[in-house]
């Protein structure tokens, strides 16, 4: 008996768990897909699957909506994978092991993956039914939308008749997405030279860590400290107070999450060890301080005393490893890429970099570097660049492209999507606003979103698309601590079938 069995709706819910019972984080969808396509032939129901592993699935519409205008369920099937240090889920392999606890559905110790899969969910549960009147359906489900919406950018649109498409993948329920940001990935690379290490040199990891984290369009506002800048923002600090050498640093999964964690391993002279750690936890205050209402579990650790001998401190196991795996063990940066790699991560633009003068609270461009790698040649930063202004969005990727250049590298540009633009004349929003009245008895709010969703894509794909995006409410979500209200996808499900009724 699953652990959300019991819970209506029962189709809704039942899928929901199938779901979180099969592997499908971003580009490990294949498992999820097949899934989909099984559900589709076990019910005699038209399906395409393409080769990124999308799928879209027909269904003809219910007596007396034979003829009416088609309808697209749109929902991405692939999950951000995060989870607390201690988890012992392995996401390429396990489900996720779900928790229902106070009306809230979440994951113990991993990301939920109710974004998204509780569209797809829905989705499954209306496909399922013989009692649910609805318009022709064309059910289109997504790969990658969380490492850059791939599955929209790559799949063919052609075998869709629809015009109208309800986009479930927003989190905040009585909100009405009708707009949102365009955005890229841009990867900085800084190349790097290293040497072998002159003498008795100490190696010491400094961590930063216990930060908010979260997704970095809708909660780029909240203006969280980034693991990633602010780790390069306290080796600058603390190479002003003493000399070392970078051997590596890294931080974050996704460049659309704000990273709440980052590492890096230095080499130093023995007797600037104490003076190391002194000044970490002297910027750890300063830190601290700044963010003290959005982080406040911020913490500095810096682990001193580890020689390269590796043969000096209980956790030498685990820091040989983590250097092996970026080829740099017993070397250290120059002192030239080593300060270059510092500077250039100061210089880099990060955050909102302008709020909309237009609609009051939205982010009008932003960028977050959510990636920090080292690999045996270079450092590299991978960036989630926003703008609902095309202009601005080039702007900031120009940006980026400058300091990589300037410290002798180059810039990758990857996932480019158009901004979703508002329509002024939207018959599917009016039908929503009016359902929504009629079932809550109050207005939606009608917002603009500063981040990606798909319907941008599909915008630009099918020329007079009538889009809106909704949802229950989660929280927290693109994190270990992501939940998701039982009452609001209750109430969202019977939202949904009353607006496809009205689709006739």
């Amino acid at each position: 008996m699953g652990v959300l069995s019991n819970i209506e709706p029962y189709g809704v819910f039942r899928f929901f768990e199938e779901i979180c019972g099969i592997p499908h984080g971003s580009s490990d969808t294949k498992k999820i897909s097949d899934y989909l396509v099984k559900f589709a032939t076990d019910r005699n129901l038209r399906f395409i699957q393409d080769g990124s592993n999308n799928v879209i699935i027909f269904k003809d519409g219910t007596a007396g909506y034979e003829d009416s205008a088609p309808v697209m369920l749109q929902g991405h099937m692939d999950m951000v994978c995060e989870k607390d240090a201690d988890c012992d889920i392995d996401f390429e392999h396990d489900g996720l092991r779900l928790v229902f606890e106070d009306g809230e559905i979440s994951a113990d110790g991993t990301t939920l993956g109710g974004d998204d899969g509780i569209a797809v969910a829905f989705a499954l549960a209306i496909l399922d039914a013989d009692d649910i009147p609805h318009p022709p359906l064309e059910c289109v489900f997504t790969v990658d939308e969380e490492i850059g919406m791939l599955g929209a950018a790559a799949i063919d649109c052609s075998p869709l008749k629809s015009r109208i498409m309800l986009n479930l993948d927003s989190e905040d329920e009585g909100y009405l997405l009708v707009s949102c940001a365009g955005g890229a990935c841009a990867t900085c690379h800084i190349p790097v030279e290293y040497e072998d290490m002159a003498g008795e040199l100490s190696i010491v990891r400094i961590t930063l860590d216990g930060l908010s984290g979260g997704h970095s369009g809708v909660e780029i506002i909240k203006q969280r400290a980034n693991a990633d800048k602010q780790l390069a923002r306290l080796l600058y600090n603390i190479g002003n107070d003493v000399s070392y050498r970078l051997i590596s640093i890294q931080g974050g999964l996704k460049d659309n999450a704000i990273p709440n964690k980052a590492e890096a391993y230095v080499g130093i002279n023995p007797e600037d060890v104490d003076n190391f750690v002194k000044s970490a936890k002297k910027y750890e205050k300063v830190l601290r301080h700044e963010f003290a209402s959005t982080d406040q579990g911020l913490a500095v650790k810096a682990e001193a005393n580890m020689s390269n001998s590796m043969e000096s401190d209980n956790n030498v196991g685990d820091i040989q490893n983590a250097l092996i795996n970026v080829g740099v063990i017993n070397r250290v940066m120059t002192e030239k890429s080593s300060d270059i790699v510092i500077r250039s991560l100061m210089m880099m633009p990060n955050g909102i970099q302008k709020m909309s003068n237009d609609i009051e609270g939205l982010v009008q461009s932003s960028l977050n570097l959510g990636i920090l790698k080292t690999a045996e040649d270079e450092v590299t930063a991978s960036f989630s660049v926003r703008s609902s202004v095309q202009s601005e969005k080039e702007n900031l990727i120009d940006q980026l492209r400058c300091v990589s250049v300037t410290a002798g590298g180059s810039l990758d540009v990857q996932g480019d999507y158009p901004a979703w633009e508002y329509r002024h004349d939207s018959p599917l929003r009016d039908i929503m606003v009016d359902v929504f009245e009629e079932q809550y008895g109050r207005k939606p709010v009608i917002q603009a979103l500063h981040a990606g969703v798909e319907c941008g894509l599909f915008a630009g794909k099918l020329p007079g698309l009538d889009c809106v995006s909704f949802g229950p409410d989660m929280k927290n979500i693109h994190t270990s601590r992501e939940s998701m209200d039982v009452a609001s996808v209750q109430r969202t499900w019977t939202y949904t079938l009353g607006i496809l009724e009205r689709l006739k």
